[in-house]
């Protein structure tokens, strides 16, 4: 068998791709090793209830008329109609750091001026300058690593300020301990701050049924539980796949979306020189609606911090509830509440701690419900308490992360060096995804995008 353009991973950002080029060049073809499209956004059924994975809010809000928005440049390019795809915004969300400050944003970037007016009245003029700067710079050609912190501190002149405006960046996309890559910030404050957060009116299942029908309404097709096991090259040059059982599939183009280091081992038996990594815990709690609960009516999600200082580092300990995210999926524009409500919570954790005991099933589920119950604690702290309405809970690991999805240490936002053109050396095979450094779900699909309109619509 021999296709046009393979493509190694069934995410956002490959199936994004694959639309892309389906739409000129039908026989496309995209291998997921698992047995549901949608990568790090996906969902999983219990009590014949459906749960999002990944999903807490999508970035790059933009209304319709917004040509240039990165948005509606994404639904161009997959010739998808924005009238098909229903949208809700997010009320408004909060960066707490307890005992210091809190802030306020929304898809109204003016909230957050009026918040560091008001909080930060020292900070006005030096916040005009820091938008300034950040309007003047190219964040995505390539560069080395350069500290967004440093450069904040230096520009602003506030560390809380710094930190806070950090926080939720740091929670929804940086690979790096403590810190974050200047050209990232500058990608991750627009999506967050200036442009803002929604979701779809369904579920992302109901959001990836769509985009999967749209591609295969091109002649695209869908192999799951499809694991490749070998990218076979000669020189610089590939020439297909090999897979799990032993089928050969051969290509012209091939794209990989599953990671550097991941392709990496596929190209080579040498292991890949090791890179620290992130890992998360996710709990999810569905509780019941009663009258008078006292939970957040109109907060969407809440970036929390209850240390001195910040931190956003690999723990010691298995999971660090110092600081953390807590989203309310059902707080948004045009969602109706209905008899449940559910709560999701965020944190760092240690991948090496949890893969240590993992196969001591007893002590791993053991450590899972304590850390669960800690979760509960902190998040009741900042929301108020709802604990005696929980009729359903799950938590996940980096180990969960792992196992689902593939990615080294069960790391979301992947490796810490990213390739921003997608080439890695070869002639046909090029990067998309995580390590090209795109992140969030439209920053995603735009990376599956961008490479294959640079590297390879040309060549088909």
């Amino acid at each position: 068998m021999k296709t046009p353009l393979l493509v190694i991973g069934g995410g956002l950002s490959g199936l994004a791709a694959a639309v892309r080029v389906a739409r000129f060049v039908p026989d496309v073809l995209i291998l997921e090793k698992h047995s549901r499209i949608g990568g790090l956004n996906s969902y999983f059924y219990r009590n014949k209830t459906l749960y999002e994975t990944g999903l807490h809010a999508i970035t790059n809000y933009a209304p319709a008329g917004e040509k240039t928005a990165p948005l509606n440049r994404l639904f161009r390019q997959l010739k998808l109609k924005r009238s098909d795809f229903p949208f809700c915004q997010q009320y408004q969300s909060e960066v707490i750091f307890l005992h210091c400050e809190s802030l306020s944003f929304s898809n109204d970037f003016q909230l957050l001026e009026s918040q560091i007016h008001q909080k930060f009245p020292q900070c006005v003029d030096n916040f005009q300058k820091l938008l300034r700067f950040l309007n003047s710079l190219d964040p995505f050609s390539p560069a080395p690593f350069c500290s967004a912190k440093k450069k904040l501190i230096e520009i602003l002149g506030d560390s809380l300020l710094s930190e806070m405006l950090l926080c939720p960046l740091m929670f929804y996309g940086s690979s790096h301990e403590n810190d974050m890559d200047l050209n990232q910030f500058a990608i991750m404050f627009q999506a967050i701050y200036q442009q803002g957060m929604f979701r779809p009116l369904g579920t992302i299942k109901n959001f990836l049924d769509q985009l999967i029908d749209h591609y295969q309404s091109f002649g695209g097709k869908i192999r799951k539980n499809t694991e490749v096991i070998r990218i076979l090259h000669k020189d610089r040059a590939v020439s297909g796949v090999e897979l799990a059982s032993g089928e050969i599939i051969e290509c012209d183009q091939l794209l990989s979306t599953i990671g550097s280091d991941e392709t990496g081992k596929l190209l080579s038996d040498e292991p890949a020189s090791p890179k620290a990594r992130l890992g998360f815990t996710e709990t999810i709690y569905q509780v019941k609606e009663v009258k008078g609960n006292q939970l957040p009516q109109e907060k969407t999600i809440i970036f929390y911090n209850s240390s001195e200082q910040f931190g956003y580092k690999n723990p010691d300990d298995f999971v660090d509830h110092s600081s953390g995210v807590i989203c309310f999926p059902s707080n948004f524009h045009g969602i109706k509440k209905g008899e449940f409500i559910e709560i999701r919570a965020t944190h760092l954790a240690n991948y090496a701690k949890w893969k240590n005991i993992s196969s001591d099933k007893n002590e791993y589920a053991i450590l899972k419900a304590a850390s669960s119950c800690k979760t509960l604690t902190c998040v009741e702290n900042i929301v108020g308490n709802f604990s005696s309405n929980v009729v359903y809970q799950n938590s996940f690991t980096p180990v969960t992360i792992e196992r689902y999805t593939s990615k080294i240490d069960g790391a979301i936002y992947g490796s810490p060096v990213k390739v921003k053109d997608g080439d890695i050396g070869f002639n046909n095979l090029f990067l998309a995804g995580t390590d090209q450094g795109f992140l969030g779900i439209v920053g995603s699909m735009l990376s599956g995008v961008s490479i294959v309109n640079q590297h390879v619509l040309s060549k088909l």
